[in-house]
């Protein structure tokens, strides 16, 4: 046995994270994506955020290798008796519901 670190160990105490490094974000984008309409590869946020605490890293390696957000569809302006307030526009704050990954990037 070695006396280098595991990268894969989880960390002894609870509270202190493990840092994320290129392989293991890789291993979980890999893991979380699926196939995309486009020929690419599609994760969903809600995966990534209950993967576990990599949320912010996993997202800057999707932006670092090409991939884009894809926002929620904007919502009619037009009034009607079922349409939200303009108040309620104004404070919508848009998170993407899942990320594009081009075709190039490792399945």
């Amino acid at each position: 046995m070695s006396d280098e670190p595991d990268p894969y160990r989880e960390s002894e105490t609870p509270d202190v994270a493990v840092p994320p490094d290129e392989e293991r974000i890789e291993a979980l984008i890999t893991r979380l994506a699926r196939p995309h309409r486009s020929g690419g590869r599609v994760i969903e946020r809600a995966s990534l955020l209950s993967a576990g605490p990599d949320f912010g890293a996993a997202v800057a390696w999707i932006e670092a290798h090409g991939g884009t957000p894809e926002l929620p569809t904007v919502p009619s302006t037009q009034p009607g008796l079922h349409s939200p307030r303009l108040a309620d526009t104004a404070a919508h704050d848009p998170k993407p519901l899942r990320f594009i990954l081009p075709i190039a990037t490792p399945r």
